[in-house]
Parts: structure tokens; sequence; C-alpha cells
């Protein structure tokens, strides 16, 4: 159990699990989801956290597919500036390492904004809190739980 699945099942959510065998060469954990578990790559999102101008961190839940734009993702957050924060930050911020952060159970809840093109499907799948395993659940209970924005933030690749 991860801190992610802990939470959902704290709060009777209705989820699923996914497990595959993460490869330690994969350059795109996202994509190496769609792949091994044979998902249309639109439904897979990824956890990225940004660092605003204020220095404040903040996530971004996109797909996997998908360039997520800093421009949208700052005037989501009514900041003028966003960028990727640092690696070492992320995993302490979040308690999770880098391709392996959930949504979920993060140790200090953070702002999220979740791409709107997540609101027509569902059921999307996210990081369960650790590489190779995914979690499946509506777009609205992750919103729920997040309290989250949805908002467009993404360029497609």
């Amino acid at each position: 159990m991860t801190p992610a699945t802990k939470l959902l099942k704290q709060k009777k959510i209705a989820f699923e699990l996914l497990q595959y065998h993460h490869d330690a060469n994969a350059t795109s954990f996202g994509l190496e989801a769609v792949e091994k578990l044979s998902l249309e790559a639109e439904q897979v999102f990824k956890t990225l956290v940004v660092c605003c101008d204020t220095d404040k961190l903040a996530v971004a839940i996109v797909p996997v597919n998908t360039m997520l734009n800093l421009k949208a993702m700052a005037k989501a957050l009514k900041v003028k500036k966003v960028k990727m924060a640092d690696a070492k930050r992320v995993e302490a911020t979040t308690g999770y390492v880098l391709g392996g952060v959930s949504p979920l159970g993060q140790k200090k809840r953070l702002p999220t904004v979740i791409d709107i093109s997540a609101e027509s499907l569902i059921n999307i799948y996210v990081s369960g809190g650790k590489r190779g395993l995914e979690i499946v659940l509506s777009p609205k209970d992750l919103g729920q739980l997040c309290s989250a924005t949805f908002a467009p933030i993404t360029d497609e690749k």
C-alpha cells in the first residue's frame, strides 16, 4: 500500500490498481504505463510539480501524450510565471520519487490543476505512488480528493 491507496481506501473512493514491471531504462514513465498496460495515452495522466514565481509549489495533472503549457498553468494558478520544480524539492514535498509521484496522498497538499480534457472521461489513470503502479479512478473523484481545478493547461506534443 502507498499513501495514495491508503487515502482512497480511507475516503471509500472506488478505484482499481494496475501493476506492471517497471523498466529502469524507461525514459517516459507515463508512456511506459501506456505501452505495458495497453492503455489509451489520452486517459493516462502524469503528475508534474511546478514552482511558482512566489516560490510555492503546485501540481499539474496532464495526459502523458501532451506537454504542460507553463503559461496556461500560471494563468490557472493566478500567478505570473511557473517553471518545473527541482527534483529534490518535489521528492521532499510529495514524499514520492520522480516517475512515481501520485497526485494523491502527498506529504503536503499542494494547489492542483487537472487538464480540462479529463472532465470528458469516465476514468483516468494516475500514478499509484511508485513506478509500475497505476490507479484507475474517475476524474471527478480525483478532483475532489485533490481540491483541484480543471483548466486547459496542455500543448499537444
